[in-house]
């Protein structure tokens, strides 16, 4: 018999699921409810919520929701976005996380009050994601985005540094980061960093090399789009080789559950806790398939 566990730390971080919370309330009116991009980085995810009623703009359709609700995910947005919903007159529904939201304001207060002429304001982040576009609009798009060490010749190392990181990076490479900075700068160059990280997201790697190294096999969920799942994997990966990507049900392979005892599955911070069930359920009837077989 196999045993199929459901990795407890895994499935939406709080700034989804409130994120989600919020779209559902107001998917209870008749009104129209429009949500600006992805709520979440999972296709499945978005697939439920716009059955019940949602519709997804992008930059370049906002037009469309004049006079109607508009909902911010929680990756934030930066400020040209609320002038330009508040320009056509849009009842903004603002879920942006609340960890999200101090980090935007951390960084909107350093680059006021850190001349430019002086400072650097440095974002450790994946360039185009939707929270590091929210924070470079606080610093009215001046600031430098670092995603690797190979970013690094984007610095000045002669003039002041104030780093940040989007709150989903990895606290290691955000620790690599400083070490290579303060390795490079000049001596009269002053170097301030924040760590802004999300501990309920950055403590999922830890718990998730543990959570795989005690299964035969894994299966990770997770959306096409998402970054975080990208990283978790890897990390699920190095763990133990015998861990598998799936972004849908159909994705589970039979052939992977021969011959072994205990299945694992876990996912992303945007992973809806549903479908990682649903999986769950068709693992279950694999398994009865090939026992009777």
């Amino acid at each position: 018999m196999i045993k199929i566990d459901i990795d407890d730390h895994s499935g939406f971080c709080f700034g989804v699921v409130r994120a989600i919370e919020k779209a559902e309330n107001e998917l209870q009116t008749s009104a129209p409810l429009y949500g600006l991009g992805d709520i979440v980085h999972n296709e499945l995810e978005v697939e439920r919520l716009h059955n019940k009623g949602m519709i997804t703009l992008y930059a370049d359709s906002i037009e469309k929701a004049r006079g109607q609700r508009v909902l911010i995910r929680a990756h934030g947005e930066p400020p040209s976005t609320y002038d330009t919903l508040h320009k056509l007159g849009v009842q903004v529904i603002d879920a942006t996380c609340p960890v999200v939201l101090r980090l935007q304001q951390r960084v909107k207060i350093a680059y006021e009050t850190h001349p430019k002429e002086e400072w650097q304001i440095v974002i450790y982040g994946k360039k185009g994601h939707a929270e590091v576009i929210g924070l470079l609009g606080q610093a009215d798009n001046n600031a430098i985005v670092v995603e690797h060490t190979d970013d690094l010749d984007r610095i000045d190392f002669n003039k002041n540094i104030y780093l940040f990181s989007q709150t989903t990076k990895s606290l290691n490479g955000f620790n690599d980061l400083i070490d290579n900075i303060q390795n490079r700068i000049s001596a009269n160059v002053v170097f301030e960093h924040v760590d802004t990280i999300c501990r309920q997201v950055a403590n999922r790697i830890p718990n998730i090399r543990i959570f795989a190294q005690n299964h035969d096999v894994v299966f990770f969920v997770s959306g096409e789009k998402s970054s975080n799942g990208k990283a978790l994997f890897d990390e699920c990966q190095k763990a133990n080789p015998n861990s598998h990507l799936i972004f849908k049900i159909e994705d589970i392979n039979p052939k992977s559950l021969a011959n072994i005892t205990s299945v694992g599955i876990c996912g992303a911070t945007s992973t809806p806790t549903w479908l990682m069930e649903k999986v769950a359920e068709k693992i279950k009837d694999i398994a009865s398939q090939l026992t009777n077989n």
